[in-house]
């Protein structure tokens, strides 16, 4: 469309307003929503995993004023006393009897010859003291009594 030559010679005027070109202007805010929302699904996921990542047998722990030991890098292998007198690998049942050559065969592929035993309260003495007799004859003497803190001290600073 070519501009139009009035009479006179000169270039027609048109009315009306001319219309401007808007010219892009950065957006200078940052858009958080996206963000939100991806940290509120991680804190979901997170808050469902956590209690996951115990040692899925529940039992009653007995207190006790004791330090806790220091953690390798490698997963510790743990044994279960639970109630009903059953014993577990990590969270595998097991027969009494196949105990030791289970723990035998999974120690000769593992770097850390550390065993955690825990045992219900309810469980008599004498039922854990035969387990781990049982364990150190089968030559692991590497074994930690897994308890929950806060027991009596007995007049002892507690953790010493």
């Amino acid at each position: 469309m070519g501009a139009s030559v009035t009479p006179s010679g000169q270039p027609s005027q048109r009315r009306g307003r001319r219309r401007r070109s808007r010219v892009a202007v950065p957006m200078s805010e940052i858009n958080v929503t996206p963000f939100v929302d991806v940290m509120l699904v991680l804190l979901i996921i997170f808050m469902v995993a956590a209690p996951l990542l115990t040692v899925g047998v529940p039992i009653e722990l007995p207190e006790t004023a004791a330090t806790p030991l220091p953690l390798d890098e490698e997963d510790p292998l743990t044994i279960t006393l639970a109630t009903d007198g059953s014993v577990l690998i990590q969270t595998t049942v097991i027969e009494t009897d196949a105990l030791i050559p289970r723990l035998q065969a999974i120690a000769a592929e593992r770097d850390n010859d550390q065993l955690y035993l825990r045992a219900d309260g309810a469980i008599p003495y004498e039922r854990v003291m035969q387990v781990m007799g049982a364990l150190n004859a089968a030559g692991f003497t590497k074994i930690g009594l897994v308890t929950d803190p806060g027991g009596p001290s007995f007049g002892g600073v507690a953790g010493q």
